[in-house]
């Protein structure tokens, strides 16, 4: 086991919303991306609901309607992206959230290792559908993972890839936190704390205004960039991103996580299962092991 470095199975778990409209936020994701509601807590005067398909939470949201909107230059989140596993799958989810009139569609891309597309929610926070190419098509040069931005047109995808099957599958068919992008202040501080401290690994350094790491060889799990927030400085109180969750498969891989937060100097809270710290935007940044359950993400921090 290299100390220095996350374990290789780390993944995404499910990030943390703060909305302003509780009902309007889950009608959207229920409806556009096809999330179920799995359950719901009052926690602290606030209700948190978990939203996911089948057993797996994709998406907590917390009701605080007292908060302001974001600014757009404030750290915080980019987009939140939710991988599936097929082109029909994710055309399916893309059609629903498309013809959905509260979604603002973004673009899509073809990044190289994956087919993307994009929208904005209804308070703003952005959304990747998307899905990987197999990783036998990616390319790897000097250690850095070649991606690219070539443009994809939506309308010729969903209409080779939309089926009916998948369409009627709905919340049937399975999807995942494929990664979080954030917005932050600066990029030297983002990979001291991403990369020196939590233990991913730098998979894209050169992109200009981003770096992108990951876990085990995947194209990254959190990318950050500065193309909107370069200079900004710890995030005030607001709706959007309150939660970026990283999944570990055991004890070790968190004590691992803790050498490395003290070896910088980042204050961090341990409760056994998970390892709580916040990233220099104030971002709560949360490690657990892996196969939480809805009670465990309802009962983590969310502020």
């Amino acid at each position: 086991m290299d100390e220095r470095v996350i374990s290789a199975a780390a993944g995404m778990g499910a990030p943390t919303l703060r909305v302003g409209d509780l009902e309007l936020m889950s009608s959207y994701y229920e409806e556009a991306l096809v999330f179920e509601p799995l359950e719901e807590r009052v926690v602290d005067g606030l209700v948190h609901r978990v939203l996911g398909r089948g057993a797996t939470p994709l998406l907590r949201l917390v009701h605080t309607p007292d908060l302001p909107v974001a600014g757009p230059h404030q750290a915080g989140l980019f987009h939140n992206a939710f991988l599936f596993d097929d082109e029909a799958s994710l055309s399916a989810t893309v059609l629903r959230a498309a013809q959905d009139p509260r979604s603002r569609f973004a673009g899509s891309a073809d990044h190289l290792v994956s087919e993307a597309f994009y929208f904005t929610d209804p308070e703003g926070n952005g959304v990747e559908l998307y899905r990987d190419r197999p990783r036998e098509q990616w390319v790897w040069e000097e250690g850095s993972v070649r991606m690219d931005t070539i443009g994809l047109d939506p309308n010729a995808y969903l209409r080779s890839h939309v089926s009916q099957d998948a369409l009627a599958a709905g919340a049937g068919l399975p999807g995942t936190v494929g990664h979080v992008h954030l917005q932050v202040g600066d990029l030297a501080a983002a990979r001291a704390f991403y990369v020196d401290a939590i233990g991913f690994e730098a998979t894209l350094s050169d992109f200009p205004g981003a770096l992108f790491v990951s876990a085990g060889g995947y194209h990254h799990h959190l990318a950050m960039n500065v193309w909107n927030s370069r200079g900004a400085g710890p995030r005030a109180a607001s709706l959007g991103l309150a939660q970026v969750a990283v999944t570990v498969p055991g004890r070790e891989d968190l004590d691992a996580v803790t050498g490395r937060l003290r070896a910088a100097g980042v204050p961090y809270a341990d409760d056994a299962r998970s390892v709580t710290a916040r990233d220099p935007w104030d971002t709560l940044v949360t490690v657990a092991l892996d196969g939480a359950t809805v009670d465990d993400l309802l009962e983590a921090p969310a502020r």
